[in-house]
């Protein structure tokens, strides 16, 4: 059977964050014989926590030390650069492996819904983030900030993250990893104010209370909340608060009789309030209409905001949406349009219009759950589905269209010319960004062009 010694498991997993990390890991320490071979569409591994996490959180990324000891294990291959739906299809990796794991994350942001949305100087969150974290696909963006006055709509730990890298002295950050272009347009900057848009109250709010202490303590900016939104309402005291809930309810109420504060810059958290329209002058930005919310309980039971009908309008010049997150369509892989994910079962993808299980086919990680908890929370959901994937090997074994054992997809890779980036590769390539980065003061200098990237590999002299 398919597992047993000399007849191993093969298995692609398509996406190299921590999903997709903590799914192989969990394959590879099962009791069976078994391949793992990962791809990416970058030549860098790590996903989110490369491109996601903020370059003031290094403590964070330590957790790639967890995937490469996965990567060191000889069971395991990396293929960077190499796009699904592009450089292979699905069909291709059947002729080469009895399952298929999606790692693919949320790659896309949720839209508000509002009149002014597409003005120049309105963005999502992700784009921002992604420009200073050195990403690829972010790396021509032009964020204007000459300007004094932004607005963050959204309380979320990447709202968060948007924030205090707005109102941050760009000194403090200047020995990270931060992108040299985005460090420089920091430097440069004019944010006076941010706005910090909640749609609930406090007992509601996202943001982790370290998150929102890392606010509060900025060397250049005051945290600055009314008292009166920093109060539970009704709704919220009959609620049965965690203790993360309880901490940032406490350190909001405390923390909103501190005032306006003396600091050159003001973080201006507001909270029961929804953008219903973003106003333009001349095609740029000049102020977001608000609407007060009240809390009330919806048909499940859940606390939601229902707008009043009291208005009003703060000037602001830019605009950032950090609202949710959802998936990207992939040629060949069933995707739920509505929730923005790839349609599943306890990890096991399924068929748009049966809804029925496509064998040999799963998912983890934001594709499967969406956006939800932090990196640690994909470990155990990455667990759940390698549990049934090991369920389901006496399924894979019956078909009769199991790959051969000889077949491989390195050679049928290079036969098509698509350039693949080995792990040893990013390795390299991880040395020489820590060597810039030491040449200029930092702890790393990224790439951030795919084109510098494959250039480093394929010649003697890398691009610095």
């Amino acid at each position: 059977m398919l597992g047993n010694l000399g007849n191993p498991l093969k298995i692609a997993v398509i996406g190299s964050g921590p999903s997709g990390f903590y799914a192989a890991e969990a394959l590879l320490k099962a009791n069976i014989d078994v391949r793992v071979d990962m791809f990416d569409r970058l030549p860098t591994p790590y996903g989110l926590v490369r491109g996601g996490v903020a370059p003031d959180h290094q403590k964070i990324k330590s957790v790639i030390m967890v995937y490469d000891k996965v990567a060191a294990l000889p069971a395991f291959r990396f293929f960077g650069n190499v796009k699904l739906g592009q450089d292979i299809q699905v069909d291709d990796l059947s002729k080469f492996y009895h399952m298929i794991v999606y790692a693919v994350g949320n790659e896309t942001d949720r839209k508000l819904g509002i009149s002014g949305e597409d003005i120049h100087g309105s963005y999502s969150a992700t784009s921002f983030v992604g420009w200073y974290n050195s990403h690829p696909d972010y790396r021509n963006e032009q964020f204007d900030l000459s300007c004094e006055r932004v607005a963050v709509v959204g309380i979320g730990n990447v709202a968060m993250d948007v924030t205090r890298i707005l109102a941050e002295d760009p000194e403090k950050l200047a020995t990270t990893d931060i992108a040299g272009y985005a460090l420089d347009a920091l430097r440069k900057s004019k944010v006076k104010e941010i706005y910090l848009l909640g749609r609930r109250g406090p007992a509601q709010a996202a943001f982790s209370p370290a998150e929102i202490h890392e606010i509060g303590e900025l060397e250049n900016a005051d945290l600055v909340l009314d008292p009166k939104e920093a109060e539970l309402d009704e709704v919220s005291k009959g609620e049965v608060l965690d203790i993360n809930a309880k901490k940032n309810v406490e350190y909001l109420r405390e923390h909103a009789l501190k005032g306006e504060g003396s600091k050159s810059k003001k973080v201006r958290l507001r909270l029961c309030v929804s953008p219903v329209e973003i106003l333009g002058k001349d095609g740029k930005i000049t102020a977001v209409k608000l609407e007060k919310n009240k809390l009330v309980r919806d048909q499940k039971g859940s606390i939601a905001a229902l707008g009043t009908g009291v208005f009003e309008t703060i000037s602001v010049d830019m605009v950032f949406r950090s609202v949710g997150y959802r998936g990207v369509p992939i040629a060949g892989v069933p995707f739920d349009q509505k929730s923005g994910r790839i349609p599943n079962v306890e990890g096991r993808v399924t068929d748009i219009q049966t809804k029925q299980p496509i064998l040999g086919h799963y998912v983890v990680g934001w594709a499967k759950r969406g956006p939800s908890g932090l990196i640690g929370t994909n470990r155990a959901d990455s667990q759940a589905t390698v549990k049934n994937m090991l369920a389901d090997i006496a399924s894979v074994s019956e078909t009769p269209l199991i790959p051969s054992s000889s077949k491989d997809v390195a050679p049928w890779l290079k036969d098509k010319d698509v350039q693949f980036v080995s792990f040893q590769d990013w390795k390299s390539l991880d040395k020489i960004e820590l060597e810039r980065g030491k040449a200029n003061g930092k702890i790393r200098e990224k790439f951030s062009r795919v084109s510098d990237m494959l250039s480093s590999v394929n010649q003697e002299t890398p691009v610095l």
